[in-house]
């Protein structure tokens, strides 16, 4: 193998490795859950409250001890209502509790765990989620969980068809001039509601002009590979312009994020698919919060549990009012779009310079376009392999007719290697005029996979994290597009890789490659790469979405298809010398004239 085809394939590796280190997430190791705990004079020197949280056996311990702490404002709000309002819509089934006022379930109706179950976003816990945390003028610290809300409402099942809307209204009273209101809309149509906080006679119990909206059960777990899954979940707040990402990296580690300022438009956490945002809609938050920390699930699987809240001012006026819109749904593209909000910057549709408009401007696009005729996203990935095949048909080409000519070159490029070989500087310089003089471009072969490169690397982003895909089925054992489609389990791990299982459609791609190979690689120096490349790239896509690797495989096939064609139709073509084109330019002339120039 001659020095220019090493350096073409080691760059070759160098890149499809970098793009892979770069693409596939980091391995995630889970943590103890984990609450937040904090103090009032935290909140002074601008810290966040954070909060004291429960566990079932707890919990009574826990209850008492808030009774205690609530101070002479709150105290008389602590009695416990076990009554559950249930809002259904065609989108989701949240149940509300009136102690704290809070959401104690959120499910999707329209979306399954992996074992068909109904989504749980926030399953039924002991407090329920979001709600307000402030400090007193009689310095306690209050968590609006804790406490007793009256409902408007008698009933406590409500079913809103997909052009209503409810509106539910719960009270904190906690002086016969000062209450909490809290305002609920529910819409039928929508995977959000509006809340409205409205602070009557609060102006002397609220102290330092601040309090927190909170939301600190995260989301649940809802897919079959808990570590996958938590490889994608992190928390997020959209400040001054700038994403903040927190990602719980590491075991037995709390990990938090308190110095986020700014305008803060929303802050939100995801797991591969799915999301909650808590969005402010009428004044500007100036802080926000992020915690996160990491536990272990049974055979080693892994969970994250974020906690976010919002620091909103207070004016200490005699009325005032916040709204906010609660986002709890599935990351399709359209639906966070529409909030207008920039909600869209947690999908991971790769990097925001170059992957990510080929994500959002051409892959998304084209497949909702498509889906609106076809209905199996197998057959969609089948025609846009074809697509992009056509689109790079003419670099291709000319890339396959320079590796048939190189492969005409053999023997003439063995003479000038036998002739030279003891001058090996002198050897390059006259294959590479060989190369020139037959119009040869020895990394012509590099040029079509280094421009598959963004577009593997986008498609990898949206079959890993957009929810169009997920458990979209094709064909026989591949039932799920957006992961792996493992046929067989190893009995010992591959070093390395870490590998026990092993994926159908990865092994058909690297089946397909080896032929690829096999016909364009005839130099007997080069038959290393024609297995070596397949089986590393084999290994690689192992644990790459089945969608992946299927657009790759049937890729694969039309580049053989392909290299059969045109080899089949230059087969009887005559190597010819091609006509080297003079230099016209000034600078030609310019060294036409200076040995002139130096005669004189």
């Amino acid at each position: 193998m001659d020095r220019n085809a090493i350096i073409g394939f080691v760059l070759i590796g160098i890149v499809l490795m970098a793009w892979l280190w770069m693409t596939a997430p980091p391995p995630q190791a889970p943590v103890l859950d984990k609450d937040t705990v904090g103090n009032l004079n935290q909140q002074k020197t601008k810290e966040p409250i954070e909060l004291n949280k429960t566990d079932g056996s707890e919990r009574s311990q826990q209850t008492r001890s808030v009774e205690d702490t609530l101070g002479k404002y709150f105290s008389h709000l602590t009695k416990k209502d076990s009554k559950k309002i249930i809002i259904e819509t065609d989108c989701y089934q949240i149940e509300l509790s009136p102690t704290g006022g809070t959401v104690t379930s959120w499910t999707l109706k329209n979306y399954l765990t992996w074992d068909r179950h109904p989504i749980e976003l926030l399953t039924q816990n002991t407090t329920g989620d979001f709600h307000l945390l402030f400090s007193t003028s009689d310095g306690k610290i209050i968590n609006t969980k804790y406490l007793q809300f009256e409902t408007t409402k008698n009933e406590n099942h409500f079913k809103i068809t997909a052009e209503d809307s409810l509106k539910l209204e719960m009270r904190l009273n906690v002086t016969s001039r000062s209450k909490i209101i809290k305002t609920i809309i529910f819409y039928g149509d929508k995977y959000s509601v509006d809340v409205s906080y409205k602070f009557q006679g609060m102006e002397s119990i609220i102290a330092n002009y601040a309090y927190q909206v909170v939301w600190e059960s995260g989301i649940q777990n809802v897919e079959q590979n808990s570590v996958d899954e938590s490889n994608f979940a992190k928390a997020y707040a959209l400040a001054g312009g700038e994403l903040a990402e927190l990602d719980a990296a590491n075991f037995n580690e709390t990990v938090k994020d308190s110095n986020i300022s700014g305008r803060v438009n929303w802050i939100a956490v995801r797991n591969k698919y799915f999301a909650v945002a808590v969005i402010p809609r009428l004044k500007e938050s100036k802080r926000a919060y992020l915690e996160g920390t990491r536990t272990h699930l049974p055979d080693e699987g892994a969970k994250e549990k974020y906690f976010m809240a919002l620091e909103m001012p207070f004016g200490g006026n005699a009325y005032e009012e916040d709204r906010y819109t609660v986002f709890a749904g599935p990351l399709n593209f359209e639906e966070v779009k529409k909030y207008n909000v920039e909600l869209d910057r947690i999908m991971s549709l790769g990097a925001a310079w170059l992957i990510r408009p080929i994500s959002e401007y051409a892959i998304i696009p084209l497949f909702k376009f498509l889906k609106m005729f076809i209905p199996n996203f197998g057959i969609i990935l089948i025609i846009f392999s074809l697509i992009i095949k056509v689109v790079l048909h003419p670099l291709t080409k000319t890339s396959m007719k320079s590796m048939q000519k190189m492969q005409s070159l053999q023997p003439m490029m063995e003479e000038i290697r036998e002739k030279y070989k003891d001058d090996p500087q002198k050897m390059n310089q006259q294959v590479m005029r060989l190369y020139k003089e037959y119009g040869v471009n020895p990394a012509g072969g590099c040029l079509p996979m280094l421009l598959q490169l963004p577009i593997l690397y986008a498609l990898w982003a949206v079959f890993s994290s957009a929810i169009e895909l997920r458990q979209a089925s094709f064909v026989w054992w591949i039932s799920d597009l957006s992961i792996p489609d493992m046929i067989l389990r190893l009995p010992f791990r591959i070093p390395i890789f870490n590998i026990d299982e092993i994926s159908g459609l990865a092994l058909l791609m690297g089946v397909t490659m080896f032929g690829q190979q096999k016909m364009s690689v005839k130099d007997p120096r080069q038959k290393m790469m024609v297995w070596m490349m397949p089986i590393l790239l084999t290994l690689m896509f192992n644990s790459f979405p089945a969608g992946l690797n299927l657009y790759y495989f049937v890729f694969n096939l039309l580049s053989i298809g392909q290299q059969a064609w045109i080899n089949k139709k230059h087969k009887n073509e005559p190597l010819r010398k091609i006509e080297q084109k003079k230099s016209t330019g000034w600078i030609s002339k310019l060294a036409k004239d200076l040995p002139m120039k130096k005669k004189r």
